[in-house]
């Protein structure tokens, strides 16, 4: 017996040391520790004076016919996310960290294999109900079981969520270490279990839902736009991760069908700001704009140091057209990014050669060790370049003939198996045609695509471009009924579960996840799960540079372009903090300066005399 009961305390030890290690905590980091302590005040990039108030109205292109912004089924108005909190904040002037928001405090062990999030009593909902342990549960199961595909794959490494008290709530995780789960779980938007009893959550609405972030729905206007309005009685106001920020009383945004009366109306003064995508339109459209020209809008680019991500024209795999590699690599040799740099894009931007651009995790040069090491034991599944060679998308002179790329494209068709016949691409053993559809979501891409298939043509290939409206190209690629398309894949500087939604096997058959390529690779997937158990920030850097070797020598996308900078335009009533944090500028910073709205009004109204 003293035997057995010695054994039984022993192993008992264990846990009870690891129980008194957990200490409640105010913040946590991906890797290392969070850069603002305990007491810390607000973030180092806010103006924690900035005066409240005044209305800014923006534009949405397209439309919005859905309140729900969790699901697939609908499309949602820009910002509904202001009406929803989550347990834990983000910073934008760290990698990823995040710092109590609805959760005053975090347990969590060493090894991370669960969490917990202690709930602030002061938080609740715009119906005044208290957020419970229950809300959070509640919101956890639904996002996963009814919600989009992103959150059964983003979720997919949570095992449980339970309600241990009324304002303390548990979250435990199956499989390998995966340190980015904790934060993850901070950032799920909260829902109202009582209000959602109400209503079926996997269908489009009219209704506001009922959340408890900084902002309510204030008015709806089915396919002209959404108001919302700041709450005076915000529970979290006073937190330090809310100190200097969503200033502004009113945020209106009004719903545009076209890109081009979008910008006209902005220059009409009908709304107050935009971000520019389009490097066209910054060059040609706003330095003679007669409120740019008076100083009474604002047109500037402001630095970034975030990662761009990859955009490109994307290849679906499910296409058995682009099954083979050597295709995929003679559509990116017919592309003449250099041409369209200074033609159609006037020199703003940079050849993307990472789906991690901009970034310290991006792979360059020859693979370190490290890299090898995690990539030689697929050297027979992966291309020979991956090993010996530095990915380098195609280049040209610019001079719109980019004769030796077709050339090089031509041979990798023939080694495919295609021939030219009477100037038409066909496949040497069936004689069907190469052709296919560039499908669109905005004719902002009709200039890029049309002189990119004037160049497929020269190779014989029969490619067309169908520009749609946003339901119905949303509809397409929720479905990837498409043969090529323009993507893009945000990156952060902490890159994890999100990439099983970007370039899972399991994602691939998933409706309207972001696997847009349909890749199915056992390598990447394995890649990936070593990216998510990452136990430092030096493996985590190796492992996603060694992913990203596999992404690019894929050649799955023919890569586009980026900028190292964020362009707006604004009429000038703004004030902003002094401090541009890593991530870019933060708008939810911004404020109304009361005196350049003023002076504002004043010349505005001088000028329609």
């Amino acid at each position: 017996m003293k035997r057995l009961f010695l054994l039984l305390a022993l192993a008992l030890v264990p846990s009870l040391v690891q129980s008194g290690e957990v200490k409640p905590v105010h913040g946590i980091a991906m890797h290392g520790s969070p850069k603002y302590g305990p007491d810390f005040k607000h973030f180092d990039y806010v103006n924690p004076q900035a005066p409240k108030g005044g209305e800014v109205r923006m534009a949405q292109i397209g439309t919005f016919d859905s309140l729900n912004p969790f699901i697939v089924k609908g499309i949602p108005p820009t910002d509904i996310g202001l009406l929803f909190s989550t347990l834990l904040a983000a910073s934008a002037d760290e990698p990823f960290s995040e710092y109590g928001y609805v959760a005053e405090s975090v347990e969590m062990p060493d090894d991370r294999s669960w969490v917990i999030f202690n709930l602030r009593p002061s938080a609740k909902f715009h119906d005044g109900k208290p957020v419970t342990a229950e809300d959070v549960v509640f919101s956890f199961t639904t996002l996963k079981t009814k919600g989009a595909p992103f959150y059964r794959l983003y979720y997919a490494g949570v095992a449980k969520a339970e309600a241990l008290e009324s304002r303390k709530v548990k979250f435990s995780f199956a499989g390998e270490a995966n340190r980015e789960l904790p934060l993850i779980v901070g950032q799920m938007p909260i829902l109202s279990k009582a209000s959602w009893a109400k209503r079926n959550f996997e269908e489009t609405t009219q209704e506001p839902p009922v959340g408890s972030g900084p902002y309510r729905v204030e008015s709806v206007e089915p396919g002209r736009g959404i108001t919302y309005r700041r709450d005076p009685d915000f529970w979290a106001k006073d937190l330090a991760v809310m100190k200097g920020r969503h200033n502004f009383d009113r945020i209106r945004i009004d719903v545009y069908r076209d890109a081009t009366v979008a910008l006209e109306a902005l220059k009409a003064g009908e709304y107050d700001f935009r971000q520019e995508n389009e490097s066209k339109k910054w060059a040609t459209e706003y330095k003679d704009a007669p409120g740019v020209k008076s100083g009474l809008m604002k047109a500037e680019t402001i630095a970034n140091q975030r990662p761009v991500g990859m955009q490109g024209f994307v290849m679906n795999q499910r296409r058995s057209l682009f099954q083979d590699r050597r295709v995929r690599q003679a559509m990116g040799l017919a592309f003449d990014f250099e041409w369209s740099n200074k033609n159609l894009f006037y020199g703003q931007y940079t050849r993307t050669q990472s789906y991690f651009a901009n970034s310290d995790l991006a792979a360059s040069g020859l693979p370190s060790p490290a890299e090898l090491k995690l990539l030689e034991p697929f050297k027979d599944k992966l291309p020979p370049e991956v090993f010996f060679q530095a990915f380098k998308a195609p280049a040209t002179n610019g001079d719109g003939n980019p004769r030796e790329n077709l050339r090089a494209a031509l041979v990798l068709l023939k080694e495919a198996g295609w021939e030219v016949k009477e100037r038409r691409l066909v496949n040497e053993k069936t004689g069907a045609p190469f052709s296919f559809e560039i499908l669109l979501g905005s004719p902002a891409f009709e200039r890029i695509a049309l002189p990119y298939v004037e160049n497929l043509k020269k190779l014989g290939i029969e490619a067309s471009v169908r520009t749609l409206d946003t339901a119905q190209y949303k509809s397409r690629t929720d479905a990837f009924e498409f043969d090529m398309t323009v993507d893009l894949w945000g990156a952060s500087e902490s890159p994890g579960n999100e990439l099983r939604e970007f370039f899972g096997s399991q994602a691939a058959a998933m409706r309207g996840s972001r696997n847009s390529i349909g890749l199915k690779d056992p390598v990447a997937d394995h890649l990936i799960d070593l990216v998510i158990a990452a136990p430092d920030r030096e493996a985590l850097v190796s492992r996603v540079r060694a992913l990203d070797r596999v992404l690019v020598w894929g050649h799955y996308v023919v890569p586009h372009w980026h900028i190292a900078y964020d362009r707006v335009a604004y009429w000038d009533k703004f004030g902003r903090p002094a401090i541009t944090p890593r991530q870019g500028f933060q708008f939810d910073s911004w404020w109304i300066d009361a005196a350049k709205a003023e002076a504002l009004s004043k010349s505005k109204a001088n000028a329609g005399r």
